[in-house]
C-alpha cells in the first residue's frame, strides 16, 4: 500500500507536533509533504529539516496555509490551526478535493452550512477525540437506528465549582487541565466548557443529528471519549487512554486504523470510571451553544469570535473568569444576522462580534 501524502497545518501546535510524531513513527503509511505554522518560525524550520521538506513546502500564516492546502499535491490535510483563522484552509482543502482531517473545529462551526455545501460525503474526518469516537461508534449501526449521541466532558479543572468559586479563578488555574495537555485557548475553553459547546455544534454538523438528540455527560477520567445510543437500548462507547495520537492517526489513515497508535487500556489492573450530570446553571456554555446552533446562520460565528476575544482579555487580566460567558451571551443577544449565509457574511459577523465584545471588555476594564 502506498503511503498517504499528508499536509499538516498548525504544525508547531499540540495537534501538529503529535501528527508529525505519528508520521515519523509510520513511514510506510504516511509521507509528510508540507507544513504550515504561525509565529513559531524556528520550530517549523526544524520540522522541515527533520522531514527533508523544501522551502516551498513550508508556509507561514493563514493565507499561505490555505494556498498550500489548495495547491500542493496530497491525499490528506490535517487542519490543526487554532481558531476561526483556519476557515480559509478548511475551504481550500475541501475545494481541492483532498480529505480533511479536521482538528480545527472552529472553521466548521463558523462556516456551518457553507462548509457542508462544499464538502463531499465522507470528505471531512473528525480529529477531535469526541467526534472521532462517535464516528467509530456509528460503525455499529445504521443512521436510522441512532437514538442519540453522548459527548463526554472531563469537566475541566473546575468540576464541581460554584459560581462564587469560579469568580475567583485565575488564568494560571484555568490552564491547569487535569487530563489533557493543550494550547492556551483550547485549555481555557475546556475550563469554561465553551470547548464542549463548540463540540456540540460540531457533532450536529458532522453527523446530521438534531440538537435534541445530543447529550453531554461529565466523565473526569477521559477514557470513554464519547458514546452512541441506539434505538434498541444499546450504547456503544469508544475507550482508550487520553492520548490524541489515536484520533490523529485515524484521521490520517481513515477508514483504516494505524497499528500501535497508542497503548491499549490495561483491564488487568483496577480502574474506576465516573459519569456525572453537567451543571448547566453554573456552566452556561452548553446552553448557549445549543441556542446559537439551533439559530444557525452567523450566530455560531459570533459565539466563537466573542469567546476568542474574551479569553484573550481574561489572560491579559482585563476581565474575570465568569465574564467570559457573560460577554459571549451579551454579544449573541445583540447580533442580527443576515438572511443568507456566505463567506462574506460570516467574516463580517466575526468582525462585528470581535468589535462588540471588545467594547464590553473595555467597559469592564475601565
Amino acid at each position: 500500500m502506498q503511503a498517504k501524502k499528508i499536509i499538516v497545518l498548525g504544525s508547531t501546535g499540540s495537534i501538529g507536533t503529535q501528527a508529525l510524531e505519528v508520521i515519523a513513527d509510520n513511514p510506510e503509511l504516511f509521507e509528510l509533504v508540507g507544513i504550515a505554522a504561525g509565529k513559531n518560525v524556528e520550530l517549523a524550520e526544524a520540522q522541515a529539516n527533520e522531514f527533508g521538506l523544501a522551502k516551498d513546502k513550508v508556509a507561514f500564516g493563514a493565507d499561505q496555509a490555505s494556498s498550500l492546502a489548495k495547491d500542493l499535491d496530497a491525499d490528506v490535510v490535517v487542519n490543526g490551526i487554532t481558531g476561526s483563522v483556519g476557515l480559509s484552509s478548511t475551504i481550500a482543502t475541501l475545494e481541492s478535493g483532498k480529505t480533511l482531517a479536521l482538528a480545527n473545529k472552529e472553521s466548521l462551526i463558523v462556516g456551518g452550512e457553507l462548509i457542508k455545501s462544499i464538502a463531499n460525503p465522507g470528505q471531512i474526518v473528525p480529529v477531535d477525540s469526541e467526534h472521532s469516537a462517535i464516528a467509530q461508534c456509528l460503525w455499529s449501526g445504521k443512521p436510522k437506528e441512532v437514538q442519540r449521541l453522548i459527548l463526554t466532558a472531563s469537566g475541566g479543572p473546575f468540576r464541581g465549582f460554584s459560581k462564587d468559586e469560579l469568580a475567583r479563578v485565575t488564568p494560571a488555574q484555568a490552564l491547569a487541565h487535569p487530563t489533557w495537555v493543550m494550547g492556551r485557548v483550547v485549555t481555557t475553553n475546556s475550563a469554561t466548557l465553551v470547548n464542549k459547546g463548540l463540540e456540540l455544534i460540531e457533532a450536529h454538523l458532522l453527523f446530521d443529528v438534531e440538537f435534541e438528540k445530543i447529550a453531554v455527560t461529565v466523565h473526569p477520567q477521559s477514557i470513554v471519549h464519547s458514546m452512541v445510543e441506539f434505538i434498541d437500548g444499546s450504547v456503544i462507547a469508544q475507550c482508550s487512554p487520553p492520548d490524541m495520537k489515536l484520533p490523529i492517526a485515524l484521521g490520517m489513515s481513515w477508514p483504516d486504523r494505524t497499528p500501535g497508535a497508542v497503548n491499549a487500556l490495561d483491564f488487568s489492573s483496577f480502574q474506576q470510571w465516573q459519569f456525572e450530570p453537567l451543571d448547566e446553571d453554573v456552566f452556561s456554555a452548553i446552553r448557549l451553544a445549543r441556542q446559537v446552533g439551533m439559530a444557525g446562520k452567523t450566530f455560531p460565528a459570533v459565539y466563537n469570535a466573542s469567546n476568542e476575544e474574551a479569553v484573550e482579555a481574561f489572560h491579559e487580566g482585563k476581565i474575570g473568569f465568569l465574564k467570559i460567558l457573560e460577554i459571549i451571551e451579551q454579544t449573541i443577544d445583540a447580533h442580527t444576522p443576515e438572511s443568507e449565509i456566505s463567506l462574506s457574511s460570516v467574516l463580517e459577523a466575526e468582525k462585528w462580534a470581535r468589535e462588540f465584545a471588545n467594547g464590553l471588555i473595555d467597559q469592564i476594564h475601565r
